[in-house]
């Protein structure tokens, strides 16, 4: 196969760069490695109904009082938020707890870069939880590919980056990189696999900020390889298992 023939993939290292990208067309791929995307994958996998992602603390809580049976989630600045009665652990939601209730979830990075991917092909969430889940899902469609971090406030982070590289790692062959920040990516990722993905992050920003509120196992599930080998897909504003 002729290179350009092959679909396109990009990395867009925060949601104050995505207007340089195209997602018309594009399938894009949220990542918030600590915790949105995570909880997700774990939420989903352990049999959550689905999973709402809303922008706003107040339209969690309005939602949560309209939908049975639902859990309404989140956080802000990585504390949960007064008025929401879960936060945005993976580990919240074993399937004791969650199988067949919604999940109503708000975050500081990774609802919002969701909600700014609107005319996508399609949006799926990515995480280290369902890595070979995603990256097989990615060759199987065949379309172009925009891998977005949730970053930090619009700051970069290094764990969203880090996830990123894995992918273009794994995939990357089938594809056509004209992109440096995917280069990058995929450098970290080389030079961070020997010494596990959790060794890298214990010195990044977003690591120091949650093990300061006790989350260190948060973090460690977090960044364990294909826990939860499922794709969740954005359908009718709803993230579900995709089959």
């Amino acid at each position: 196969m002729h290179l350009y023939s092959k679909p396109r993939l990009e990395v867009c290292l925060s949601p104050a760069l995505l207007h340089l990208f195209e997602v018309k067309d594009v399938v894009v791929v949220i990542i918030d490695i600590f915790r949105a995307t995570s909880t997700i994958a774990a939420a989903l996998d352990n049999g959550a109904s689905y999973v709402l992602p809303v922008s706003s603390v107040a339209e969690c809580i309005e939602l949560g009082t309209i939908i049975d049976n639902s859990v309404t989630a989140g956080e802000r600045d990585g504390k949960i938020v007064e008025g929401l009665k879960h936060g945005n652990s993976p580990l919240e939601y074993p399937t004791s707890f969650i199988q067949n209730r919604p999940l109503i979830l708000t975050t500081t990075n990774g609802t919002k870069l969701l909600h700014m991917v609107d005319g996508a092909a399609e949006i799926i969430a990515g995480s280290f939880l369902n890595l070979d889940a995603v990256c097989n899902y990615l060759l199987k469609i065949g379309k172009n590919v925009l891998l977005g971090c949730a970053a930090w406030k619009d700051r970069y982070n290094l764990e969203d980056t880090l996830f990123a590289g894995a992918v273009v790692n794994k995939i990357g062959h089938a594809f056509n990189i004209n992109c440096d920040s995917a280069r990058a990516a995929d450098h970290l990722y080389e030079t961070s696999v020997r010494g596990g993905f959790l060794g890298v992050l214990k010195d990044s920003s977003h690591y120091r900020r949650l093990a300061s509120f006790g989350l260190e196992k948060d973090m460690e599930y977090c960044t364990t390889p294909n826990l939860h080998p499922i794709v969740p897909i954005l359908k009718n504003g709803k993230l579900i298992v995709y089959e």
